[in-house]
C-alpha cells in the first residue's frame, strides 16, 4: 500500500502546529510531533532538515491565517479590537505561535518583516482611513495597527495579567468588549475623545 506524502506532510505540520503552540520550539518534542503525525523521524528531518527548520515551516503556514484571524477593518478599528479579541478565544493557538516565534526566534524588531504582501494592504487601508478623517493621524499607520493589536491581546494568551478563556462568565466577556471598544475608539478615533 502507497504511502500519501501529501497527507503525511499535512499530519506532520498539524502536529507540530499544536506540539509548538504548546511547548515552544525549545519545549517542543519531536517524538512527540513524529508519534502524533504517525511519520518517522528521519523522513520528518529529510523534510525539514532539523526541529528549527519545522518550526519555521510551521510559522509560514500559519502566517496567512495568524495575520488574517479576522478580517481587517480599518474604518472599524474597534470592532476589529473586538473582533480579534473573540479569536483569541476561539484560536488561542495562533497567539501562542506568535508568542513563541516573538521570544524564541524574532525577540526585537518587526515579527513580519520580509512580509509586506501579507501586511501592506492593511497600512494602505489605515493610510486612506486616516485621509478620509476615520482614523486619527500623526500616528504612523503601522503603529496603529500595533497598538489595535496590543490593546485587543489585552486578556489573550500572551497576557501579563489575566488570560480570558471561553468559560469565563458572559458578563466578563461582554465588559472586556465594551472596554476594548472603547479604549480603541477614544485612543483612535477623530471626534470620539
Amino acid at each position: 500500500m502507497a504511502r500519501d506524502g501529501y497527507a503525511s506532510r499535512r499530519r506532520l505540520l498539524a502536529a507540530a502546529t499544536v506540539e509548538f503552540a504548546a511547548h515552544g520550539l525549545a519545549g517542543a518534542r519531536v517524538d512527540r510531533i513524529a508519534a502524533a503525525a504517525e511519520v518517522n523521524k528521519q523522513q520528518m528531518y529529510a523534510w525539514h532538515g532539523s526541529k528549527d527548520g519545522l518550526f519555521d515551516a510551521v510559522f509560514a503556514a500559519q502566517l496567512e491565517r495568524i495575520v488574517n484571524a479576522v478580517p481587517f477593518t480599518a474604518h472599524d478599528l474597534p470592532g476589529y479590537a473586538v473582533a480579534l479579541y473573540d479569536s483569541y478565544l476561539t484560536d488561542p493557538e495562533i497567539i501562542r505561535l506568535v508568542g513563541w516565534n516573538r521570544l524564541e526566534r524574532v525577540p526585537a524588531g518587526d515579527l513580519l518583516a520580509g512580509h509586506g504582501a501579507l501586511t501592506e494592504p492593511k497600512r494602505a487601508a489605515l493610510e486612506q482611513a486616516q485621509r478620509d478623517g476615520l482614523v486619527v493621524d500623526g500616528i504612523a499607520p503601522g503603529d496603529v495597527y500595533a497598538m489595535v493589536i496590543g490593546i485587543a491581546g489585552s486578556w489573550s494568551p500572551l497576557s501579563g495579567t489575566v488570560t480570558a478563556a471561553p468559560g469565563d462568565d458572559e458578563a466578563d466577556h461582554a465588559r472586556r468588549r465594551k472596554a476594548l471598544r472603547e479604549a480603541v475608539a477614544r485612543a483612535l478615533v477623530p471626534d470620539h475623545r
